[in-house]
């Protein structure tokens, strides 16, 4: 039955119980989440994760097991409309590579219709990615970051209000992931919604307000950065003139503990509140012990990932992503 027109002020994306099957093994496993507009949205997993298959749901390319998927409110299983104002690449995305950049432009443009493919839109699209002066190269001498800032102007085309970019970044170098990092904070400068696939931790912390971690299929969290950080709590990192009997004391406070010790770093610890450290750092001065550095300790990202995803016990059988055709929206 055809849908009627998106639904008023509804996010980008929102998903709710999307699940993946391939027989007995789960490749996505209950998933929801929302995407509001504005966002940069980091959907965070190692290899194999699930992350590729929840984005082939969500544009519509493959159909899911269970739940459901509205962009813009709309459902892409039953009407592409769903996809307007939608692009992006899954996987890599592919050209042919005896035409140049600029004709590769106007191929994906013509799927569209002639307003979307003008040669001023063209030359725009080519300025946002810096490919303007090796537009009319052919794309099989252009390198691989260029390759990927090729498909990201095949989507710009579009006009789109969410993009959706899958490893971005994967099999670049490091000057080619920094720029990739520059363009993807300009798209998001320019009010564009970007659905950010990845399992590279920097590029995530870097680009991304809000995240979901994929574990096995699953979603483990799904937040703010700062939100993320705060579940984790505060740890401290003290440096004394005797670290050793610094450490005796630290044992004795009631509302203190030590979590790691590290003699040329100090010692980590975990207090109750404020006042707690208060007291900690009275008794080291009573004890005639100098303190060198106390200073609140923020965990990493990293750390965050690997404990929300790191194996806890014998996880029910999950699938590696299936190889299919690379897709570009």
């Amino acid at each position: 039955m055809p849908e009627g027109p998106a639904a008023g002020g509804a996010p980008p994306i929102e998903v709710r119980g999307l699940t993946k099957r391939y027989g007995e093994i789960v490749a996505v496993d209950g998933v929801d989440l929302t995407i509001e507009p504005g966002d940069v949205f980091g959907y965070l997993g190692p290899n194999g994760a699930g992350k590729t298959t929840s984005l082939r749901m969500m544009l519509g390319l493959i159909r899911p097991t269970a739940g459901s998927v509205r962009v813009f409110g709309r459902d892409p299983q039953v009407s592409v409309a769903a996809l307007d104002g939608v692009a992006g690449f899954v996987e890599a995305p592919s050209f042919y590579p005896y035409f140049s950049g600029r004709r590769n432009l106007e191929l994906f443009a013509a799927l569209d219709g002639p307003a979307i493919g003008s040669a001023a839109r063209i030359d725009e699209v080519l300025e946002v990615v810096s490919l303007r002066d090796r537009a009319k190269d052919r794309v099989r001498g252009y390198s691989h970051g260029m390759r990927q800032r090729l498909g990201i102007a095949a989507a710009l085309l579009r006009s789109p209000r969410l993009l959706i970019l899958d490893e971005p970044t994967t099999g670049l170098d490091p000057a080619g992931m920094r720029d990739m990092r520059e363009l993807v904070l300009d798209l998001a400068a320019r009010r564009i919604t970007v659905l950010l696939s990845s399992h590279l931790l920097v590029e995530v912390d870097e680009l991304c307000n809000r995240v979901a971690i994929v574990r096995k299929g699953s979603i483990a969290y799904e937040g703010s950065l700062a939100e993320l950080r705060q579940t984790a709590g505060l740890s401290y990192l003290v440096r004394t003139t005797d670290d050793e009997r610094a450490r005796e004391i630290l044992s004795r406070q009631p509302n203190v503990r030590a979590i790691e010790a590290d003699t040329s770093e100090g010692l980590s610890f975990k207090a109750a509140d404020e006042r707690s450290v208060g007291h900690f750092s009275l008794g080291l001065a009573e004890a005639g012990i100098g303190v060198l550095e106390l200073s609140p300790k923020h965990a990493t990202l990293e750390e965050l990932f690997f404990r929300l995803t790191e194996d806890r016990a014998s996880p029910a059988p999950h699938a590696a992503e299936p190889a299919e055709t690379p897709v570009a929206a």
